[in-house]
Order: C-alpha cells, then sequence, then structure tokens
C-alpha cells in the first residue's frame, strides 16, 4: 500500500497511508450492479432478478452502514497535498464514466429486445435512472475540479441522465446559496421531499440556465451556441437517448422518460437529506456568512462513503470545494445523519417519519440550541413549526 511521507520541519517525520486506497473501487464499480440483475434474467429467465439492485441499495447499503460502523478518521493536512496530486484516485473517476453508458445501454435492450411485463419495464427504467443518478455524483466530483479532462468528462456522465445543467448552476448557483432561503437546493425544515422536488428541479435548471446566459452574454457570445456548457452536455444525451430509440423502438420513450425523471429524483434526494434545515446567517453587510461545516448534513458510514466517493463528508465539501474526495475531512460538532444516505432516502420518502427523526436533531445542533431564527423554515409550516418546538423549547 503506498505510503506518503514528508519530513516537517517543526513536527518532524509524518506518515499517511489510505487504508481505503483500494476499496474506493467499490464506487468505480457500483454504477454496474444492473449489470448483475441482467445476468441472472437471462440465465434464468426471472424478471424479478431485473429487480436486485434495488435490494442492494434500500436494503443491503443501510445494514451495512449499520453493521460495519463510521470511520472518522482525516488524513495529516501536511501529507494532503500529496494525496490530492496521486492521480490514481482521479482515474477512478474518469474510469466510472463509461460505466453509465454501458449499463443504461445494456438495460435499454434488455427492454428493447424481451417480451417484458409492464411492471418489470418500470421497474428496469427505476434501476436504470436510479444508477445513472449515481452518474451525477460521478459528475459531481468531475466537475468541481479544474483539468480539462475532468471538465469533459463530467458533461459525459450528465449525458446520461439528460442533466446537463448541473454542474454550472451547481458550482456557481448552489455552493454560493447553499443553507440559505434563497436556495432551490436546499430544503427547508417542514417541507416534506415531494414538495422540495417541485421547487428544486425547476429552480435549479432555471438557475442554471440564466448563470450560463449571463456567462455568454459578457463574452458577448450568444447563448445557443456551442461555447454553452449546457448544451454541450445536452447534445450528448440527444445523440444517446435518440440512438436507443432508434435501436429499440417506440418502448424506449416512456422507459427513458422514468429513467430520466428518477435520476433526477435521485439528485434531489440528495439535496434535500445534505442542508435540511440548515442556515447561513445574513450580515449586516446584506451578504450571508461563508459556508462553514454545520451548514450541511455529515455522514461518516464506511460502506456508503465507498461507493459514493465520499460524498457523504458533505460538510467538508461545502466549506472547501475543489478538495478531493480522498481527502476530505470529519469535524467536531457537525450536522450527523443517523445513517448513510441511502437508509436516510428511505426516510425521507415518508415525510412524517422524517420530521419525527430529523425535526428535533437540527434544533439539538450545537450552533442552533432550539432557536428557531437560526433554522431555515418552510414558510408555509412556519407557524405550525413555531407553535410546536418554539413551546417545546421555551419550557425546557
Amino acid at each position: 500500500m503506498k505510503t506518503y511521507q514528508l519530513d516537517h520541519p517543526d513536527l518532524g517525520p509524518i506518515s499517511y497511508s489510505d487504508k481505503k486506497r483500494y476499496l474506493w473501487i467499490t464506487s468505480c464499480l457500483m454504477p454496474a450492479f444492473p449489470l448483475m440483475g441482467v445476468f441472472f434474467y437471462e440465465r434464468t429467465g426471472a424478471e424479478w432478478m431485473l429487480a436486485l439492485p434495488l435490494m442492494i441499495n434500500y436494503l443491503i447499503l443501510p445494514a451495512l452502514d449499520w453493521l460495519i460502523g463510521s470511520d472518522a478518521n482525516n488524513p495529516p493536512e501536511e501529507l494532503v497535498p500529496q494525496l490530492e496530486a496521486d492521480h490514481y484516485y482521479r482515474i477512478l473517476t474518469c474510469l466510472t464514466v463509461p460505466m453509465h453508458f454501458v449499463v443504461l445501454i445494456a438495460l435499454a435492450y434488455v427492454v428493447g429486445t424481451n417480451d417484458l411485463s409492464p411492471w418489470s419495464i418500470l421497474v428496469t427504467a427505476i434501476i436504470a435512472g436510479g444508477y445513472s443518478g449515481l452518474g451525477i455524483n460521478t459528475a459531481h466530483e468531475l466537475g468541481h475540479k479544474q483539468t480539462a479532462i475532468e471538465q469533459f468528462m463530467a458533461k459525459l456522465a450528465l449525458a446520461v441522465p439528460a442533466y446537463g445543467h448541473f454542474c454550472v448552476e451547481h458550482n456557481r448557483g448552489h455552493h454560493v446559496l447553499v443553507a440559505t432561503a434563497d436556495d432551490p437546493a436546499s430544503s427547508r425544515m417542514g417541507e416534506s421531499i415531494y414538495a422540495f422536488v417541485l421547487r428544486e428541479i425547476p429552480g435549479t435548471m432555471v438557475r442554471g440556465w440564466n448563470l450560463e446566459k449571463s456567462r455568454l452574454n459578457k463574452k458577448g457570445v450568444s447563448t445557443w451556441s456551442i461555447n454553452n456548457e449546457i448544451l454541450q452536455s445536452y447534445l450528448i444525451s440527444l445523440i444517446l437517448q435518440g440512438s436507443l430509440i432508434y435501436l429499440f423502438g417506440w418502448v424506449m420513450l416512456p422507459f427513458l422518460a422514468i429513467h430520466n425523471v428518477w435520476a433526477w429524483f435521485q439528485l434531489t434526494s440528495a439535496n434535500y437529506i445534505e442542508h435540511y434545515g440548515l442556515l447561513r446567517t445574513r450580515q449586516e453587510n446584506g451578504r450571508y456568512e461563508r459556508c462553514q461545516p454545520h451548514h450541511s448534513w455529515n455522514a461518516n458510514y464506511i460502506m456508503s462513503n465507498l461507493a459514493l466517493f465520499h460524498l457523504q463528508r458533505h460538510s467538508d465539501h461545502h466549506a472547501n470545494p475543489v478538495r478531493r474526495y480522498q481527502s476530505l475531512r470529519n469535524f467536531k460538532d457537525i450536522p450527523e445523519l443517523p445513517n448513510g444516505y441511502y437508509g436516510m432516502y428511505l426516510l425521507a420518502y415518508i415525510p412524517w417519519l422524517w420530521y419525527r427523526v430529523m425535526d428535533k436533531r437540527v434544533l439539538a445542533l450545537p450552533h442552533i440550541q432550539g432557536d428557531l431564527a437560526k433554522v431555515n423554515i418552510c414558510p408555509s409550516r412556519r407557524e405550525a413549526i413555531h407553535q410546536r418546538y418554539g413551546q417545546e423549547h421555551l419550557t425546557t
């Protein structure tokens, strides 16, 4: 295993080995899990085999997170430059991109060449969308980096679920206004995921387009030119999904529609749990305070972090957006989720249960301590939340 070393003038010799170095291959292989369902379906003819990846995501991963537990360790800060310069880690993210294309094409082939029941087509489309949603996560890691190849690979990954505006909107919109009432990609306390999705998806699409339009207009370039980074990715989407319709027929229309929407909903699910109820303070000059680690929910669960390129160390990511996944840090006294992302997705899909688990966690955070003025609250639920929790905290 590779060891990073430094003879520090004050601290003396420092060394570090990433014990998860080769386990990060899990993130690279995770998008290929639907191929397992295809394999068993082809061998047995049992259509339910196509649903195996759903069991991995929503049963096995949350269970493994609970059984294996968390890893709160950080690499020595003095060795982070060496760790981030190691090309092995960025090769893994780039190798993940073609996986997303292969899996979508394979599942489209299964649907287009077999006489599947409508339910099997629906489940296969949802699985395809769920794992293309992982492509948005891959693009998230790549799109924050400054190299031309990583930027290009991010656009390719976003082409699979037809979500080409993501990097523009996420980097120049979400990261600027995260954990504020002005951000459509930050969920509010008392807001269900089903209300959030109706605000988040159209809100981020419009914001991404306006940001790119503004950038191009400042350069005197037409919004509809090839220089539009959003259109570049959507053009690849058109070629990819248009080819699937041509090859496998009109059954691809509902299949791809469901695939795309469910992939988008996976990003919505992540955004929903990552900043629920958290609020940055507006300063006297009208600007929001700098984003701090306590403005994002964190999760150190080993298994799901290995599957998601450390996305769940979200607190450090938002405080330091260009930091690479292998060097993201844990902090003390930050918001911590009670399970990994897939377990939390299931919780979010049942709003009353989500509120029961998460609302009191929000109020118990060290920087909030029951002060509802420090919480990002859904306007339509503000009065009810104040009546319920405001009175509770007055009497405790």
